[in-house]
Protein backbone atom coordinates (compact mmCIF):
# COMPACT_ATOMS: atom_id res chain seq x y z
CA UNK A 1 0.00 0.00 0.00
CA UNK A 2 1.56 3.20 -1.07
CA UNK A 3 1.27 5.89 2.30
CA UNK A 4 1.96 9.23 2.51
CA UNK A 5 6.09 9.77 2.22
CA UNK A 6 7.06 10.98 6.30
CA UNK A 7 7.53 14.82 4.85
CA UNK A 8 3.77 14.42 3.27
CA UNK A 9 2.64 12.74 6.48
CA UNK A 10 4.46 15.27 7.98
CA UNK A 11 2.61 18.02 6.30
CA UNK A 12 -0.75 16.48 7.14
CA UNK A 13 0.23 16.42 10.97
CA UNK A 14 1.03 19.89 10.26
CA UNK A 15 -2.61 21.08 9.19
CA UNK A 16 -3.89 18.99 12.08
CA UNK A 17 -2.40 20.93 14.45
CA UNK A 18 -3.32 24.32 12.67
CA UNK A 19 -7.13 22.64 13.38
CA UNK A 20 -5.52 22.08 16.77
CA UNK A 21 -5.36 26.48 17.11
CA UNK A 22 -8.41 26.91 15.38
CA UNK A 23 -10.87 24.62 17.49
CA UNK A 24 -8.80 26.09 20.67
CA UNK A 25 -9.23 29.21 19.44
CA UNK A 26 -13.36 28.91 19.20
CA UNK A 27 -13.21 27.27 22.38
CA UNK A 28 -11.37 29.85 24.53
CA UNK A 29 -13.19 32.56 22.68
CA UNK A 30 -16.25 31.51 22.55
CA UNK A 31 -17.13 28.87 25.35
CA UNK A 32 -16.13 30.45 28.10
CA UNK A 33 -12.69 30.34 28.46
CA UNK A 34 -12.09 26.40 28.10
CA UNK A 35 -10.08 24.74 25.96
CA UNK A 36 -10.98 21.42 24.19
CA UNK A 37 -7.88 20.46 22.51
CA UNK A 38 -5.14 21.70 25.59
CA UNK A 39 -6.07 19.19 28.30
CA UNK A 40 -2.65 20.84 30.60
CA UNK A 41 -4.62 24.27 30.51
CA UNK A 42 -7.83 22.72 31.61
CA UNK A 43 -6.66 21.08 34.17
CA UNK A 44 -5.02 24.54 34.95
CA UNK A 45 -8.17 25.98 35.33
CA UNK A 46 -9.88 23.81 36.94
CA UNK A 47 -7.85 24.62 39.91
CA UNK A 48 -8.21 28.46 39.45
CA UNK A 49 -12.13 27.80 39.64
CA UNK A 50 -11.75 25.51 42.38
CA UNK A 51 -9.55 28.66 44.35
CA UNK A 52 -12.70 30.66 43.56
CA UNK A 53 -11.28 32.15 39.61
CA UNK A 54 -15.38 33.39 39.27
CA UNK A 55 -14.51 33.96 35.20
CA UNK A 56 -13.70 30.27 34.60
CA UNK A 57 -16.30 27.49 34.46
CA UNK A 58 -15.44 23.88 36.65
CA UNK A 59 -18.31 22.26 34.33
CA UNK A 60 -17.02 23.50 31.19
CA UNK A 61 -13.15 22.09 32.05
CA UNK A 62 -14.44 18.85 33.00
CA UNK A 63 -17.11 18.30 30.59
CA UNK A 64 -13.73 19.04 28.12
CA UNK A 65 -11.25 16.71 29.78
CA UNK A 66 -14.32 13.85 30.09
CA UNK A 67 -15.10 14.46 26.00
CA UNK A 68 -11.20 14.25 25.42
CA UNK A 69 -10.97 11.33 27.58
CA UNK A 70 -13.54 9.72 25.77
CA UNK A 71 -12.63 10.41 22.49
CA UNK A 72 -9.02 9.28 22.85
CA UNK A 73 -10.71 5.78 24.33
CA UNK A 74 -12.44 5.80 21.03
CA UNK A 75 -9.05 6.72 18.97
CA UNK A 76 -7.33 4.02 21.43
CA UNK A 77 -9.17 1.49 20.51
CA UNK A 78 -8.80 2.04 16.60
CA UNK A 79 -4.90 2.78 17.11
CA UNK A 80 -4.89 -1.25 18.81
CA UNK A 81 -4.94 -1.97 14.74
CA UNK A 82 -2.08 -3.51 12.72
CA UNK A 83 -2.38 0.08 10.27
CA UNK A 84 -1.66 2.96 12.04
CA UNK A 85 -2.72 5.14 8.82
CA UNK A 86 -5.84 3.15 8.61
CA UNK A 87 -6.10 4.19 11.99
CA UNK A 88 -5.42 7.78 11.37
CA UNK A 89 -8.11 7.98 8.52
CA UNK A 90 -10.92 6.41 10.49
CA UNK A 91 -9.95 9.09 13.74
CA UNK A 92 -9.84 11.72 10.83
CA UNK A 93 -13.08 10.87 9.35
CA UNK A 94 -14.84 10.42 12.90
CA UNK A 95 -13.19 13.62 13.75
CA UNK A 96 -14.76 15.71 10.61
CA UNK A 97 -18.07 14.40 11.17
CA UNK A 98 -17.48 15.74 14.65
CA UNK A 99 -17.13 18.88 13.92
CA UNK A 100 -19.58 18.66 11.35
CA UNK A 101 -21.67 18.75 14.09
CA UNK A 102 -20.53 21.11 15.97
CA UNK A 103 -20.73 23.15 12.93
CA UNK A 104 -24.59 23.26 12.84
CA UNK A 105 -24.94 23.25 16.55
CA UNK A 106 -22.51 26.57 16.21
CA UNK A 107 -25.47 28.02 13.82
CA UNK A 108 -28.42 26.43 15.30
CA UNK A 109 -27.91 26.72 19.12
CA UNK A 110 -24.80 28.64 19.70
CA UNK A 111 -22.29 29.17 21.69
CA UNK A 112 -24.23 31.50 23.69
CA UNK A 113 -26.45 29.76 25.97
CA UNK A 114 -25.15 26.82 28.29
CA UNK A 115 -26.55 23.98 26.37
CA UNK A 116 -25.02 24.70 23.01
CA UNK A 117 -21.80 25.83 24.60
CA UNK A 118 -21.67 22.32 26.25
CA UNK A 119 -22.65 20.00 23.71
CA UNK A 120 -19.92 22.08 21.75
CA UNK A 121 -17.78 21.08 24.80
CA UNK A 122 -18.57 17.81 23.66
CA UNK A 123 -18.40 17.32 20.30
CA UNK A 124 -14.96 19.08 20.12
CA UNK A 125 -13.28 17.52 23.07
CA UNK A 126 -14.26 13.88 21.69
CA UNK A 127 -12.72 15.16 17.90
CA UNK A 128 -9.76 16.49 19.59
CA UNK A 129 -9.56 13.22 21.96
CA UNK A 130 -9.51 10.94 18.50
CA UNK A 131 -7.35 13.21 17.15
CA UNK A 132 -4.38 13.15 19.75
CA UNK A 133 -4.88 9.15 20.05
CA UNK A 134 -4.46 8.50 16.37
CA UNK A 135 -1.22 10.61 16.47
CA UNK A 136 0.38 8.96 19.27
CA UNK A 137 0.26 5.68 17.83
CA UNK A 138 2.06 6.96 14.80
CA UNK A 139 4.89 8.61 17.06
CA UNK A 140 6.65 11.14 14.99
CA UNK A 141 8.54 12.92 16.65
CA UNK A 142 7.36 16.80 17.62
CA UNK A 143 4.36 16.48 15.12
CA UNK A 144 2.25 15.57 18.13
CA UNK A 145 -0.67 18.19 16.81
CA UNK A 146 -1.69 19.29 20.40
CA UNK A 147 1.44 19.75 22.87
CA UNK A 148 4.04 22.36 22.05
CA UNK A 149 5.80 22.40 25.14
CA UNK A 150 8.05 19.55 25.06
CA UNK A 151 8.37 20.82 21.29
CA UNK A 152 9.79 23.87 22.67
CA UNK A 153 11.73 22.33 25.13
CA UNK A 154 13.45 19.73 22.34
CA UNK A 155 13.89 23.14 19.69
CA UNK A 156 16.25 25.16 22.58
CA UNK A 157 17.62 21.56 24.85
CA UNK A 158 18.40 19.90 21.59
CA UNK A 159 20.02 22.56 19.37
CA UNK A 160 23.70 23.21 18.47
CA UNK A 161 23.61 26.29 20.99
CA UNK A 162 23.04 23.74 23.63
CA UNK A 163 25.85 21.13 22.82
CA UNK A 164 22.72 18.76 21.00
CA UNK A 165 22.66 17.32 17.46
CA UNK A 166 19.89 19.77 16.57
CA UNK A 167 17.51 17.71 15.21
CA UNK A 168 14.83 18.81 12.96
CA UNK A 169 14.55 22.29 13.97
CA UNK A 170 12.52 23.24 10.85
CA UNK A 171 9.85 20.54 12.13
CA UNK A 172 9.72 22.11 15.74
CA UNK A 173 9.97 25.38 14.59
CA UNK A 174 7.01 24.60 11.68
CA UNK A 175 5.03 22.68 14.53
CA UNK A 176 5.13 26.16 16.35
CA UNK A 177 4.28 28.31 13.86
CA UNK A 178 1.37 25.82 12.80
CA UNK A 179 -0.38 26.33 15.73
CA UNK A 180 -0.32 30.14 15.70
CA UNK A 181 -1.84 30.42 12.35
CA UNK A 182 -4.02 27.87 13.14
CA UNK A 183 -4.96 30.14 16.48
CA UNK A 184 -4.82 33.33 14.77
CA UNK A 185 -7.06 32.11 11.79
CA UNK A 186 -9.66 30.71 14.52
CA UNK A 187 -9.25 33.89 16.81
CA UNK A 188 -10.03 36.35 13.43
CA UNK A 189 -13.18 34.58 12.71
CA UNK A 190 -14.57 33.75 15.75
CA UNK A 191 -13.75 37.26 16.93
CA UNK A 192 -14.47 39.05 13.44
CA UNK A 193 -17.08 36.97 11.77
CA UNK A 194 -18.50 33.94 13.82
CA UNK A 195 -17.98 30.90 15.10
CA UNK A 196 -19.13 28.51 12.38
CA UNK A 197 -17.17 29.88 10.10
CA UNK A 198 -13.78 29.13 12.76
CA UNK A 199 -15.22 25.59 12.96
CA UNK A 200 -15.90 25.55 8.94
CA UNK A 201 -12.06 26.22 8.35
CA UNK A 202 -11.37 23.62 10.77
CA UNK A 203 -13.68 21.45 8.94
CA UNK A 204 -12.20 22.30 5.37
CA UNK A 205 -8.70 21.59 6.84
CA UNK A 206 -9.53 18.09 8.34
CA UNK A 207 -11.48 16.91 4.84
CA UNK A 208 -8.12 17.71 2.80
CA UNK A 209 -6.37 15.72 5.40
CA UNK A 210 -8.60 13.18 5.42
CA UNK A 211 -9.03 13.40 1.26
CA UNK A 212 -5.11 12.92 0.86
CA UNK A 213 -5.11 9.56 3.28
CA UNK A 214 -7.92 8.29 0.94
CA UNK A 215 -6.15 9.09 -1.68
CA UNK A 216 -2.89 7.51 -0.37
CA UNK A 217 -4.64 4.06 -0.06
CA UNK A 218 -6.50 4.42 -3.04
CA UNK A 219 -3.55 4.79 -5.05
CA UNK A 220 -1.86 2.20 -3.39
CA UNK A 221 -4.15 -0.55 -4.09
Amino acid sequence: MAEPEPRDLAALLLTLTVVTGAVDAVSFLGLGRVFVANMTGNVVFLGFAAAGETTLSVLASLTAVLAFLAGALAGGRLARRDDDRDALRQATAAQAALIAVAVVLSVTLGGGTRLGAELLIVALGLAMGLQNAAVRRIGAPDLTTTVLTMTLTGFAADSKAAGGPGSHPLRKAAAVAAMLVGALAGGLLQLHVAMWAALGLALVLVLGVLAALYRAAVSGG
